[in-house]
């Protein structure tokens, strides 16, 4: 187990676990009455899902061990410490990420597969270096970091409708106010490491605190449509209303006071507010099979 902790580390497990959240409950929206075979898909699915989200945060790893020995918050990961070869996390990176696709094909469906192979290159190639080049990484990352509402939505459907692209607007929204946050906490880190965060080429935050209010906003509107288009109950209403709001209200305290300790708060409210609207759907669906 030793030997394998280095490389569980270069699969960014916070990270993975959120994916898996994201796709659990765009499933659950999408399929409500899951039963028997229902559930097994479910697991079948998040672990197609998660392993390839593992393969591409170990290939991201790979590209930016550089840049990772130049910041405080990750000089120590087993890139830059040397704990593991490039070469090999290189191939562990990708031998997860082809797994992960091939076994979506075999047990759920080849949309799904699809979907999860364009999520780890748009990540990988796409947004990866973009990070050094412009401060719309944040919003283009933000599209590969959304898609798995999308595979999860697949996965229980085997089609796209208006219902997933919801779900992928709930993930788009919430990763702003997210990594704007972290942004901001470790702006020195990302200038030290060249970085083009939007909290470094704006030292004053203007616009970096106009983004956050902007897309909790959008991401408290958004998150009622399930509801208002007869996906869920006034359950799932009411969390996901009570769970907006408590974003908006870290967004407006960190906007106000500017400070690391507020901005550490709101990256604390977007962290409880995923696995949080997971158990609302989780609420939602139980009443619902109540009454």
């Amino acid at each position: 187990m030793t030997h394998l902790r280095p490389y569980l580390n270069l699969c960014k497990l916070g990270i993975v676990r959120m994916v898996g959240v994201t796709a659990a409950f765009s499933y659950l929206i999408a399929a409500p009455e899951v039963e028997g075979y229902g559930w097994m898909r479910l697991v079948a699915s998040l672990i197609g899902i998660m392993g390839a989200a593992a393969g591409s945060a170990v290939l991201n790893n790979v590209i930016e061990k550089d840049l990772d020995g130049r910041m405080e918050r990750t000089r120590n990961r087993e890139l830059p410490t040397g704990k593991v070869l490039p070469e090999h996390a290189l191939g562990f990176g990708l031998l997860l990420c082809l797994s992960s696709v091939t076994w979506l094909v075999v047990t759920v469906n080849l949309l799904t597969a699809f979907l999860v192979l364009a999520t780890a290159f748009l990540y990988v190639v796409v947004y990866t270096p973009l990070k050094t080049r412009t401060w719309l990484n944040t919003t283009i990352g933000a599209i590969p970091g959304a898609m798995p509402t999308l595979c999860g939505w697949s996965a229980a459907m085997n089609s796209l409708d208006f219902g997933a692209w919801v779900m992928f607007a709930i993930l788009f929204a919430w990763q702003h106010p997210h990594f704007y946050a972290i942004a901001w906490i470790y702006r020195d880190d990302y200038e030290k490491a060249g970085y083009k965060m939007l909290s470094v080429i704006d030292k004053t935050g203007a616009r970096l605190f106009m983004q956050v209010l902007l897309f909790s906003f959008f991401l408290l509107a958004v998150s009622l449509m399930p509801t208002l288009m007869e996906m869920s109950g006034w359950v799932y209403f009411a969390g996901a209303l009570i769970l907006g709001l408590y974003v908006m209200v870290a967004s407006f305290q960190f906007v106000a006071r500017h400070t690391r300790k507020d901005a550490r708060r709101l990256l604390f409210s977007t962290i409880v507010y995923l696995p949080a609207l997971l158990l609302v759907i989780m609420a939602d669906l139980g009443v619902s099979r109540l009454f």
